[in-house]
């Protein structure tokens, strides 16, 4: 079944993983992301191909979500079940990946907000031994400038005989800590940002130690509820995700094997790195108040806008990225990818125009690329430069 829907209506009047390592580099100075006026209508049609080639390229579906200061549109095209061939919808839930990390920064920035929580302390000073440098700092570990290494690299040097080792093993923190530390550091604390699973895995066990909570109860009671995202979970170690939901599918590393349906796993491997569920609804009220200042104070926002380069388009705050589009805009949020996922969640600077996008496969390099371009569309109009191929 393939589907494109386009629908105008009432944003939701609530307050309101990449997982892909990225070379290590070295800070510069941050040049002043560029504010438009105003923004250009959104190009749906250019939205609508972007969906279609994601699905030529080998996903079983993909979704888009706008959400503009009032109107809304909505976009899908594929299926979300291979077995009963059943239409992805924008209304399903999904597995958003390092999406996650927003959302663990978020209750950590927090924390510094109660003063419960210095950033440029030593991660040691709270979790007294748990790291070999007592340099490394919180504000390290956000901003993946700690040199910890990443533990998923050898986890899943294979794609799926990685993924079904782990699929239903339950981990603790501690455990996958172990594994980083058992590789030599990427980098000395704070000289380079360095992508890495293992960061946001110790931004958990700060959340727990600070709070006395798990951290799925401080995503509810700082994030889930008071924004009502009735499609936001934290399940793990459930391997479930609850209600209406596209199902996942990880492409395997030889070509023309058959796609594995990867929906039902633990995520322990990731936990507070990557294990939420959520809908694009949800993922665009959630940035939408993040950005309008409605979480955190404006000079703890601030910090978390404070960016380093990743490349010639993206940059990375305290478990923010910042993308600079074609037509001279930026937007804020995070990309995610968990297998059977990929998730593009990002809005405007004020706040006002957010976008989800989310293809129902992962690891293929070609949908990943493709995906991307959902953010020129949204953003930039029919101005957008596109490299989309049918």
């Amino acid at each position: 079944m393939v589907s494109a829907r386009v629908g105008r209506g009432a944003v939701l009047g609530a307050v309101a993983l990449s997982l892909l390592a990225v070379p290590a580099r070295a800070a510069t100075a941050e040049p002043h992301a560029p504010t438009p006026a105003a923004l250009p209508a959104p190009d749906t049609t250019g939205l609508d191909a972007v969906l279609r080639s994601a699905v030529a390229q080998g996903a079983p579906g993909a979704l888009a979500r706008i959400d503009d200061d009032g109107s809304t549109y909505r976009l899908s095209r594929g299926i979300a079940d291979r077995g009963t061939g059943q239409g992805i919808s924008t209304d399903d839930r999904f597995r958003i990946g390092s999406v996650t990390k927003s959302f663990s920064a978020l209750v950590l920035l927090q924390l510094a907000d109660e003063h419960k929580l210095d950033l440029d302390a030593p991660v040691n000073r709270y979790l007294p031994k748990l790291l070999p440098d007592d340099r490394i700092t919180v504000r390290h570990i956000l901003s993946h400038r700690s040199g910890l290494y990443d533990y998923t690299d050898d986890m899943f040097a294979k794609s799926v005989s990685g993924f079904e080792a782990v699929r239903n093993k339950v981990y603790t923190y501690q455990q996958l800590v172990t594994l980083s530390l058992k590789k030599p550091r990427t980098n000395a604390p704070g000289a380079a940002y360095s992508y890495s699973n293992t960061n946001f895995v110790v931004a958990g066990m700060l959340i727990e130690k600070l709070t006395g909570h798990s951290v799925k109860t401080e995503y509810e009671n700082r994030i889930v509820n008071p924004l009502q995202l009735t499609d936001t979970f934290y399940v793990h170690p459930d391997t479930r995700i609850p209600g209406r939901h596209a199902r996942g599918y990880l492409t395997p590393d030889t070509a023309g094997a058959q796609l594995v349906d990867a929906t039902a796993q633990t995520v322990s491997w990731a936990q507070s790195a990557g294990a939420i569920i959520s809908s694009a609804r949800d993922l665009n009220t959630f940035y939408s108040a993040l950005l309008r200042g409605k979480l955190l104070s404006a000079a703890r926002l601030g910090e978390m806008e404070r960016f380093s380069p990743v490349n010639s388009t993206t940059w990375y705050g305290l478990g923010l990225r910042r993308r600079d589009l074609s037509c001279g805009v930026s937007v804020y949020g995070h990309t995610g990818a968990v297998q059977g996922y990929y998730t593009y969640a990002f809005a405007s600077k004020d706040g006002k125009r957010s976008l989800t996008a989310v293809a129902n496969t992962s690891n293929n390099g070609k949908v990943l690329s493709t995906l991307a371009g959902a953010l020129e569309s949204a953003f930039c109009g029919k101005q957008a430069k596109s490299d989309v191929k049918e």
